[in-house]
């Protein structure tokens, strides 16, 4: 019985150990002392744009609008989407609050297979969470005729 139960409380230590030295982090989106309450807000005008149909091998591309609905410049780090075929393109400047600009994502169909799809951005940015789940984009990709 005590052979089973010494591996039991070494690996229960071993976690709390573990969990206790997160505390004494930063969390990744602090703010320096002159910016106590202020805060980035990345607001899509729109969530979703659907392409329709689009015949395999063709590249189509939509421009998201989105402006800074916070109270500090927002600063895009990096954006990915849910699959290498949806490539985003992001504004490099700081984003002014009040202002807006654009989210351009091309999609490439080739090799695609025929169906609907979606994908789904990511952005990385000084907000709170720094990891934004933004808008999707879909379609109906048909075969060449």
């Amino acid at each position: 019985m005590k052979l089973f139960l010494y591996p039991l409380v070494a690996a229960g230590l071993l976690l709390a150990a573990c969990n206790g030295q997160e505390s004494g982090k930063q969390p990744a989106s602090s703010t320096n002392a002159g910016d106590t309450g202020k805060v980035a807000v990345m607001t899509f005008e729109k969530q979703v744009h659907d392409f329709g149909n689009v015949t395999q091998g063709e590249v189509v591309e939509y421009s998201f609008k989105f402006t800074n609905t916070g109270n500090k410049d927002l600063l895009i780090q990096k954006a990915e989407a849910s699959c290498g075929c949806t490539v985003p393109e992001w504004p490099k400047e700081p984003i002014k609050p009040g202002e807006s600009s654009y989210m351009k994502v091309k999609f490439d169909s080739k090799g695609r297979p025929e169906g609907y799809t979606e994908k789904e951005l990511f952005i990385q940015a000084n907000t709170n969470p720094p990891l934004v789940t933004g808008p999707r984009i879909q379609c109906v990709i048909v075969a060449k005729k």
